[in-house]
């Protein structure tokens, strides 16, 4: 049996892009930081970012490295509860709000195309969102007027498993949603504020961008094999990819479109870049 589409009101008719996202540390753009401007480039970075869009999306879906499931789980709560998942942050940081609502419409859509891809996935009506969606789109979208569900990793890290989640996830973008994966490109917690991760973190940039830019299907075996790149595990130690997997997603999402660099900085020391697909 064929999924029912994700028709909110106004329809769309307009394929649109797919974004991995660095989502910095913690609350960092909303406290102060030494040094101070550390996050200022990648702040207006992702303020600027609504204003590429083809048209207004008509619901998000968000792909946190914050959330790991055992299938791929969706948020389907009409209003979920936000979760201040960091640490040893100043209190005004715990006291954000970003009132999105859910979507659960859109939530029974994914898990139907997860399953028509042979991929376990359940509604999830008590996960809230985490950190590494509310604090991205406060900047991205600071009316909090879209609606949002969010998508978990599998704790199996596999990259394959997460660019076919991607693949069965495409014709959202052609119904107005916005598919969107939250990470980093580098995410060493040692390798932050180390000089000596500076190259180390270049060097796998350049694979990374050159990954990502590549033909489709060159694109796809590069990705599933991005453990083999240079200074990948100095990037992403082992067991702790988790960080990078929401680019597998939206990869696989962006299908046959091309992928492009569309922002990188040097922040503590390491070099942390953004891609769009389509």
């Amino acid at each position: 049996m064929s999924a029912t589409k994700y028709t909110p009101a106004g329809g769309s008719g307009v394929r649109m892009p797919t974004w991995f996202i660095p989502h910095g540390g913690g609350p960092c753009f909303f406290m102060d930081w030494n040094p101070p401007h550390a996050w200022n480039r990648m702040a207006d970075f992702l303020k600027g970012l609504s204003a590429t869009l083809p048209q207004r999306p008509k619901a998000i879906v968000m792909v946190s490295a914050h959330w790991l499931e055992s299938s791929f789980d969706v948020t389907s709560a009409a209003q979920p509860e936000l979760i201040y998942d960091y640490y040893g942050f100043p209190p005004h940081s715990y006291e954000l709000k970003y009132p999105a609502v859910g979507e659960p419409q859109l939530a029974a859509r994914v898990t139907e195309l997860m399953g028509q891809a042979n991929l376990p996935s359940r509604a999830n009506p008590s996960r809230g969102f985490d950190h590494g969606m509310f604090i991205p789109l406060m900047l991205m979208f600071p009316k909090a007027d879209i609606p949002v569900l969010q998508l978990s990793l599998r704790t199996d890290l596999d990259p394959k498993v997460h660019l076919q989640a991607g693949q069965a996830l495409t014709t959202l973008r052609d119904e107005g949603v916005l598919i969107v994966g939250s990470g980093m490109s580098f995410h060493n917690m040692r390798g932050y504020g180390d000089p000596r991760f500076g190259p180390i973190s270049d060097e796998f940039d350049h694979w990374l961008t050159d990954a990502v830019q590549g033909e489709p299907q060159q694109r796809e075996q590069a990705l599933i094999n991005w453990a083999q790149a240079p200074s990948a595990r100095l990037s992403h130690p082992p067991r702790a990819e988790e960080h990078l997997l929401p680019l597998m997603l939206v990869a696989g999402a962006a299908a046959s479109d091309p992928g492009q660099r569309v922002f990188s900085d040097r922040v503590m020391e390491t070099t942390l870049s953004a891609f769009s697909f389509g």
